[in-house]
């Protein structure tokens, strides 16, 4: 992309929300050439249409601007303000990064610490810092609201001197307002965390931010102190910005000086028009997840390598996950808890009890014996369309099982003709306490989406802490991790649930024919542990419901050339009902529709008389899985002279974030906390057996398997020190349900 004028430095602005939208206005109004690149395709048409639009007060202001979705975007980018959330970045970095000239560069005008990742996709040289507190929103389709002036800083990652494309960019910026270059960015994103801190505590609650600030001042200051904490340990020299000046805040401050800030702190945000924080409206407006938990990450993972206490942060981060999709459970009384916290010593982790800690040694020391278990399990060919490689691989786990954990209770072997027989195992609990007594369920599958021949050329691998190989992630290593986390505890001789144990061998192919034992088996179970991979080494609660359909058009064959009018065409009727298709998607309800394969005709000179489009439809709700559905059934042909015909089903059930599934993610994070690592939760848009056991109200928790990456890819890998820290957190969450 090359400037149209000397004078007007062009920009492209990927991401058109809060920040992207209000420094875009300002250098559109200035006379700068603006393209803004967004996701959101309402937000885009909106634009398009009114141009982009500045609230203030009572009136609006409208600027024209070029406005783009990223798969219509063409051209090359120059100079790109990234103002994406920052758990997009890496996807939108992706997409800048082959179009971005070799002159061009990034600047990250977004929240949180994202140059290093901005860095390893476009390069170093390529990469600009920025310290950004402005105050605004979206609040509709292309209008944003002004929230009052903030800060803008403009620096070279690293502390580099200032460079002549940084001023001539704060130049440019200085048409928003009192933007200004500096070599410390990396002190203002620390100052900004500890700040950012409060305005995430306080969307914990439903009230202003700087009431809630005021009201809860210990647990404010006991927050910052964490994580300047942190930021002192790295040498970081923190810098005041706005009102807000960070050293009264760390460990050891004066108080009469942090009361000062306070004061000083609170006025100044009662004079924004906003007085809420994107994060509270994220959650009780938007009703998606936050970016914040993102943020933080860093921080409690530094916090972690150095041994500092971060029980408040992580307290907060976790309050704001379970108040995702249930905003009406927000309360000052959590910041009533905060407060209280303060008054208890900190430690580097929660309190390992006598029971945690033994497990995750004894599995360290067996770390290698489960690689080697891992090993001798991948060489079993197992690919769901081979009848006798899912045989002798069933046979080969009866008889491992039988080595690692001894005879079960019962066994039984439920026989599928068309697919890989059933094993349904139970164990007896080992002194359990529990007021329920119900078993465990702990769900798997050992059929894999690699042809019977592909262990010849790419057997089992190890590089260091990556393990190669088909199925290794999906999902080989999830079940040697379950088998292990109960050979400690009998080791051990801890107290264990009963359990029962399946292992069907369809999953890959839509578990047609074993869907409905593994829902009877799970009808007296107390939960479900399903053992898919983690999603980046978080636990899924929720999955899409997936449908697979075939629409058919049925039409009349004719000469093309010597009687066009005679036949109606079913290719034309398609188009026509590809395109009221596409109309049934909805990204902000997670709905989506791909017509992934469409055929249809004989020849070119042939009037088609059939065609038809297979569909993949995916849902996150039950009331967009019935919307579907009518839709669906409601097709009309255009041309009356054609006939509609739709099969298929709904092959996997939406699997919803219910209350129970949220109290067992609680508990998966508060056992994992007990290990040293924070736990976070994903809703991902596959679809697992733990679909069929939540539509059957079972409670599931999944992806408590492989940590890896690459399932059905060549690329597929799990990680051996991800094995014994999932086995660890499976055996400790056992062993607390044996009492619980």
């Amino acid at each position: 992309m090359s400037d149209t004028s000397p004078e007007r430095a062009a920009y492209t602005i990927v991401g058109a929300g809060a920040i992207g939208g209000t420094l875009a206005f300002a250098l559109a109004r200035a006379g700068h050439p603006v393209t803004l690149v967004d996701t959101d395709r309402e937000h885009v048409d909106a634009i398009r249409t009114h141009g982009l639009v500045l609230a203030q007060g009572d009136g609006r202001t409208s600027v024209p601007v070029t406005a783009t979705t990223p798969d219509t975007f063409t051209g090359r980018l120059q100079r790109v303000l990234l103002a994406v959330k920052a758990q997009a970045t890496k996807s939108a970095v992706d997409w800048i990064a082959p179009r971005l000239d070799p002159d061009g560069y990034v600047v990250s005008v977004q929240n949180g610490f994202n140059e290093d990742l901005i860095a390893q996709h476009v390069g170093a040289h390529r990469t600009v810092a920025a310290f950004v507190n402005i105050f605004a929103d979206v609040i509709e389709p292309g209008v944003v609201q002004d929230g009052g002036a903030g800060a803008l800083v403009i620096g070279e990652p690293n502390g580099a001197p200032v460079s002549a494309r940084v001023r001539a960019l704060v130049a440019d910026l200085q048409s928003w307002g009192p933007a200004r270059a500096g070599d410390n960015i990396e002190g203002y994103l620390w100052a900004k965390a500890g700040f950012g801190a409060m305005l995430a505590a306080t969307a914990l609650a439903d009230a202003p931010m700087a009431d809630l600030i005021d009201r809860h001042r210990p647990a404010m200051a006991g927050l910052t102190a964490e994580i300047f904490a942190v930021a002192d340990r790295r040498g970081v020299t923190l810098q005041a910005f706005d009102a807000f000046d960070p050293h009264p805040f760390r460990h050891g401050a004066d108080a009469t000086a942090r009361d000062a800030a306070f004061d000083r702190l609170t006025a100044w945000l009662r004079t924004q028009t906003k007085d809420r924080s994107g994060i509270w409206r994220d959650l009780a407006v938007r009703h998606r997840p936050v970016e914040v938990t993102t943020h933080y990450s860093d921080v409690i993972a530094y916090a972690t390598q150095m041994g500092l206490p971060t029980a408040l942060l992580r307290t907060v981060m976790d309050g704001l996950r379970e108040l995702e999709g249930t905003p009406q459970k927000m309360s000052e009384e959590r910041l009533d808890a905060l407060d209280r916290l303060t008054g208890q010593p900190t430690a580097r982790h929660m309190p390992a009890d006598e029971q945690t800690a033994p497990v995750r040694r004894w599995l360290e020391h067996h770390r290698e014996d489960m690689v080697a278990d891992l090993a001798a399990y991948t060489a079993q060919g197992s690919a769901s369309d081979d009848l006798d490689a899912l045989d002798a691989c069933l046979a080969w786990l009866r008889d491992w099982l039988d080595q690692r954990l001894g005879a079960p209770d019962t066994e039984e072997i439920l026989p599928r003709a068309e697919a890989g027989d059933i094993m349904i195992r139970r164990y007896p609990a080992h002194d359990a306490t529990a007021a329920d007594q119900r078993p465990v369920m702990l769900v798997g599958h050992y059929d894999t989406v690699w042809p019977t021949g592909t262990l010849d050329t790419w057997p089992f691998h190890r590089e260091g802490d990556a393990i190669s190989g088909p199925g290794v992630f999906d999902m080989k290593a999830g079940l040697v991790q379950a088998v292990w986390a109960l050979r400690a505890l009998h080791a051990l001789g801890l107290p264990r649930p009963a359990v029962t144990l399946v292992l069907n061998g369809d999953e890959e192919t839509g578990s047609l024919a074993s869907h409905e034992a593994i829902v009877e088996a799970g009808r007296d179970c107390r939960l479900a542990m399903v053992f898919e991979g983690a999603a980046d080494g978080a636990i899924k609660t929720a999955r899409k419901g997936v449908g697979l359909f075939t629409l058919t058009v049925i039409g009349t064959e004719a000469h093309a050339g010597l009687d066009p009018t005679a036949g109606a065409s079913a290719v034309d009727e398609l188009a026509h009902q590809i395109l009221r298709l596409t109309e049934l998607r909805d990204h902000a309800a997670g709905t989506t529709l791909n017509i992934g394969v469409i055929e249809g005709g004989t020849r070119s000179n042939v009037t088609a008389g059939r065609a038809g489009a297979h569909l993949d439809i995916r849902v996150a709700t039950a009331p967009e899985q019935q919307r579907i559905t009518q839709a669906l059934a409601e097709l009309r042909p255009v041309d009356p002279r054609t006939r509609l015909e739709i099969t298929g089903d709904w092959n996997r059930p939406v699997f919803e974030r219910s209350e129970p599934v949220a109290d067992l993610a609680h508990l998966a994070k508060t056992c994992a906390r007990r290990l040293g690592h924070d736990l976070a939760e994903a809703s991902v848009g596959g679809a697992s057996d733990g679909n069929f056991l939540a539509a059957a109200g079972v409670p599931v928790l999944d992806g408590i398997g492989a940590v890896g990456h690459g399932a059905h890819a060549r690329s597929e890998s799990t990680s051996v020190s991800g094995m014994v820290t999932q086995a660890a957190l499976t055996a400790t969450i056992l062993t607390t349900l044996a009492g619980k």
